[in-house]
């Protein structure tokens, strides 16, 4: 059952990439290619799919995992959280996880202009249709997300599969009528062809790194499905089925097929070409609606560490927690890949924008692999050096063969990276510096106590919880609470809410409280970077001191922050005008915290950063 589903989510990118691969290179390698370039091709392809997604993913990058989750994001918590060079580990992740942002705007439309593209080969005079049913398709897509996909969701497999089945049996069908294409798979070929054609050549390898783009999502989603159902739909299935494939469309092309129109669609039967181009627009949405979650769940775990501001995250079905949506996120994708469809008209075209993204990400995978194999694995600097080098040069030799598509269209994810990039670095250190200046402010438990004492402040009944960024002392809020009202509750919490490094608590260790004082209480509220906290119900759950609480008693008290500059340094003018923009415009904690709205008090304070 996960193997399926695994099928459906994890290989939807990498499973529709023969639609546009070898049409791309065939484009990149000339007109009317020699049986040793088609091989050439054929070899690097074949290569290509074994060390990048089944060595380097599937057997090095998945033994990594921080607490069975794995993406990149989960890769750089892991490795911060041994402590050992964490800027060296930010510096890879951060702009890696940018990146596949990017890859999820282009990922949309180039898979699903590719697959309608098919009609043209059917129906050349419906070219003319082919951007707007792609746009149609693409917004559909996009405004379904906020309803939730657990149901069609259920069908993604059964489709990935009768998908990936359909093209291993096209490939095959092509394979019969030239044999000798399987030759391909003696790396010679490849090697041949990238020291026989000179530099075009090596442009060549951007063409042919379309074919592993996805591959990332097998770590991506391992937390998801688990190591040996990703292993089995890779190993079983879906690798083969790709290898077939793009040898049946080589055999074609061997056999003197015309190159100027898509092989794939030549490699079916004129009668089922109909039913193939369906089956390929329901694949290539099913492709278009991984990277969209994988978005989303992105987003959450950038959120939950403290790398983006807060946003409304909804819940869209209860039995799955994958299962989410983030308007903010899908609105943008929306926009951007809706553009890139107009704006390029076709998948060729577009295919100059694709890449690049995805081999910048590759490449900051693989140093994060080395720090890991040293860190996690405890290998020696010879043997994890050897090991990341071979990954290194590989993927370097894809980003050099990459960079010369930044100008025809790799400047968009490149742009869009950097934005998101630097939206990161500044929420967080504006965050770093907003819990310093309050923590400024931060008075000893004993000395409040006193001065309540002395004043003769009164106790009024009911439960006070104070959410607070300090775990010592008294938090600010409740010292102005006290001046600003001369009473405090009978029972009173502070609270803080800490993110780990992992994705999920164990219930155990989810709250944490110490009395300070008499009838009050500090408590730490642990959870995982895959976790959205829901504070009021986590009370409820405790069954020792200082439960039990009433939630109709408790009256919840936030800061709310007016960030101001310091005097003399502090913040760029320019860093601290996006910060507050982002403070102002992110989901508020009442709703992020699942806090109930009418029990809620915020106290203002002014924030110099």
């Amino acid at each position: 059952m996960l193997t399926g589903g695994a099928l459906g989510v994890v290989f939807g990118d990498i499973g529709t990439s023969p639609l546009y691969t070898l049409k791309t290179i065939l484009l990149l390698s000339g007109d009317n290619p020699t049986p040793e370039v088609i091989l050439g091709l054929l070899s690097l392809i074949f290569w290509t799919l074994i060390l990048v997604t089944s060595v380097k993913y599937a057997i090095f990058a998945m033994r990594i995992d921080n607490n069975g989750e794995g993406g990149i994001m989960a890769l750089m918590s892991l490795l911060v959280h041994k402590g050992k060079h964490s800027k060296w580990v930010i510096f890879a992740a951060l702009p890696g996880a940018a990146l596949i942002y990017g890859d999820g705007a282009i990922t949309p439309a180039i898979s699903v202009l590719s697959a309608l593209e098919g009609l043209n080969i059917i129906f050349p005079e419906a070219q003319s249709i082919v951007v707007p049913a792609t746009v149609f398709i693409l917004v559909a897509l996009f405004a379904i997300q906020p309803f939730g996909t657990a149901k069609i969701g259920k069908i993604f497999g059964p489709v990935m599969t009768l998908w990936f089945v359909a093209i291993a049996v096209l490939g095959v069908s092509g394979i019969i009528k030239h044999p000798s294409v399987l030759m391909a798979i003696n790396p010679a070929y490849g090697v041949m062809f990238l020291f026989s054609n000179g530099f075009s050549s090596f442009l060549v390898l951007g063409g042919v790194f379309l074919c592993v783009t996805g591959a990332e999502a097998l770590y991506a989603d391992m937390g998801h499905f688990g190591k040996k159902p990703v292993w089995l739909a890779w190993f079983g299935l879906a690798f083969p089925a790709l290898l077939l494939n793009y040898a049946g469309q080589s055999a074609m092309i061997l056999s003197g097929a015309d190159i100027t129109q898509n092989v794939f669609f030549r490699l079916c039967p004129p009668f089922l070409q109909i039913p193939l181009v369906i089956l390929a627009t329901l694949a290539t949405i099913i492709a278009s609606q991984a990277i969209i979650t994988g978005a989303f769940s992105m987003t959450r775990q950038a959120i939950q560490l403290g790398w983006l501001p807060r946003l409304r995250i909804k819940q869209t079905t209860a039995e799955s927690y994958g299962q989410i949506y983030i308007g903010t996120i899908n609105w943008l994708l929306m926009v951007v890949t809706v553009g890139l469809a107009i704006s390029f008209k076709s998948s060729e075209n577009l295919a100059a924008a694709y890449g690049i993204a995805v081999s910048l990400t590759m490449l900051m995978t693989s140093g994060l692999l080395f720090m890991a194999m040293r860190q996690i694995w405890g290998w020696s600097l010879l043997a994890s050096g050897l090991v990341a080098a071979c990954f290194l040069v590989i993927d370097s030799s894809f980003l050099i063969a990459n960079i010369v598509k930044v100008m025809d269209g790799g400047y968009i994810p490149l742009t869009l990276a950097a934005i998101i990039c630097g939206v990161m670095l500044i929420w967080n250190r504006g965050v770093k510096a907003t819990s310093r200046a309050i923590n400024e402010k931060v008075i000893d438990v004993d000395e409040l106590f006193q001065h309540i004492s002395e004043m003769q402040i009164p106790r009024v009944q009911g439960t006070a919880v104070f959410l607070t960024r300090a775990q010592n002392g008294v938090p600010p809020v409740m010292r102005w609470h006290v001046a600003r009202n001369h009473a405090l509750q009978q029972r009173v919490v502070s609270l803080t809410i800490e993110v780990q490094n992992v994705p999920y608590v164990k219930a155990g260790e989810r709250l944490v409280f110490s009395e300070r004082a008499p009838d009050y209480w500090q408590g730490v509220a642990r959870y995982g970077f895959m976790e959205q906290p829901h504070i009021p119900q986590l009370l409820q759950s405790v069954s020792g001191p200082p439960a039990p609480f009433v939630p109709e008693e408790i009256t919840w008290y936030l800061g709310h922050e007016t960030i101001i500059a310091r005097e003399g340094h502090g913040m760029a003018s320019w860093q601290r005008n996006c910060f507050a923009f982002m403070v102002r415009n992110s989901t508020h904690i009442t709703n992020y915290y699942r806090l109930p709205g009418d029990q809620v008090v915020e106290i203002g304070r002014r924030v110099a950063i």
